[in-house]
């Protein structure tokens, strides 16, 4: 069972989701079988694929890093390990270690210590992308329970961060300032960011990965929703080249002056008058990665390879047609439980979809161990 390639181990370490289960079976689907390090989340899901050479089972981002340093931070130089990440929290820890690990392991990495930290603040990436000519939303920047006196209802509320706070749950959409107070008593970061609400027509999420610190970038699939759920993420798509060559060479820019090398995805709201504007930019490979394995190019694998050879392929682009993708579990929970269609309609859709998050036929264990707990994974 190969896990590595030219020598070099291929680890993935991550929170226990079908994130990473999107990396590990792009990196297996190209006949590497990683070391997979999960951190203890609700359920498990990653841990039942076939392609994982080796199993670690941790209780938290430190425990893991802990263990990589001792079992895997012993190889020579030329031969470090790659390790990929899924998460914000396994990425910030690492991203504020870089110096003391840059000679035993291959990351995600902006070139320093705490770089990528930096850019994960949403202020911070938002007006780096306004530097370079993307249309961004009105924002404020406060300590929880400020009201700034120039607020435009409505409003929705932000984790500055995503290690700050409760992710989605400090998420509200305000109509007046009574709503924003109320929020506050359930907001558990202690910074926000408050944006203008724009009423959107969909959102674009893409994918991709960058080396040569941001000087090469690959966007792999892009994604809009096919039905939008308030304050929440929609897990069913329609998925597509990437084409819009403008868009690409902005992002760029900001990869460079952030000298990125990793995967990522990116972001925007898309207005009805076919406004893109800028949210945010994950370092790490998003849910959503998936979609690059049934493109057939998995970004897992292809950002490995690019590190390796120092340049991006340009054979590793392949046109493929529009399809669909469903995170079929949370899909259902949103749909079928809900009422919003039958489970004859919902079925007709699920067998239709070309890319889904679960189910895989050659990796179907996985799928198995959910498929009679669905409730638990909604």
């Amino acid at each position: 069972m190969k896990n590595s390639i030219n020598g070099h181990l291929c680890i993935v370490f991550a929170q226990e989701h079908y994130n990473p289960l999107g990396l590990i079976r792009g990196l297996g689907e190209n006949g590497i079988f990683p070391v997979y390090v999960s951190i203890k989340r609700r359920g498990e899901v990653a841990t039942k694929s076939k392609f994982i050479s080796k199993l670690h089972h941790v209780d938290s981002v430190i425990d893991g890093y802990n263990l990589v340093m001792a079992a895997y931070g012993n190889f020579d130089y030329e031969h470090r390990p790659f390790i990929l990440f899924s998460d914000d929290k396994s990425i910030g820890y690492f991203d504020l270690h870089y110096e003391e690990i840059k000679d035993k392991f291959i990351i995600f990495n902006a070139g320093a210590s705490g770089k990528i930290n930096k850019y994960m603040d949403k202020n911070a990436i938002m007006l780096l992308a306004q530097k370079h000519g993307f249309n961004i939303i009105d924002s404020w920047v406060v300590n929880t329970g400020d009201i700034p006196k120039d607020l435009i209802y409505p409003i929705l509320t932000k984790d500055i961060s995503p290690n700050s706070g409760s992710w989605k749950s400090d998420v509200f959409i305000c109509q007046n300032e009574a709503e924003l107070k109320n929020a506050y008593t359930m907001i558990s970061s202690p910074i926000i960011l408050i944006q203008r609400f724009i009423d959107k027509e969909n959102e674009l999420a893409l994918q991709g990965y960058a080396i040569d610190h941001g000087r090469q970038i690959q966007i792999i699939t892009a994604m809009n929703w096919k039905y939008l759920i308030k304050g929440y993420y929609s897990p069913y798509h329609n998925v597509r080249m990437f084409n819009d060559l403008e868009m690409e060479q902005k992002l760029q820019e900001i990869f460079v002056e952030i000298g990125y090398e990793g995967i990522f995805e990116v972001e925007f709201l898309t207005t009805k008058e076919n406004t893109n504007y800028f949210l945010e930019i994950n370092f790490r490979a998003s849910a959503w990665n998936h979609t690059t394995n049934f493109a057939g190019m998995s970004e897992a694998y292809l950002w490995i390879k690019g590190m390796l050879n120092g340049y991006i392929d340009s054979t590793d682009r392949k046109e493929f047609e529009e399809f669909t993708s469903m995170s079929e579990i949370i899909d259902f929970g949103k749909r079928v439980d809900s009422g919003m269609i039958s489970f004859q309609e919902w079925l007709k859709e699920f067998k239709e979809a070309k890319c889904t998050y679960y189910y895989n036929k050659y990796d179907m264990g996985p799928y198995d161990y959910v498929s009679d707990k669905w409730d638990q994974y909604k």
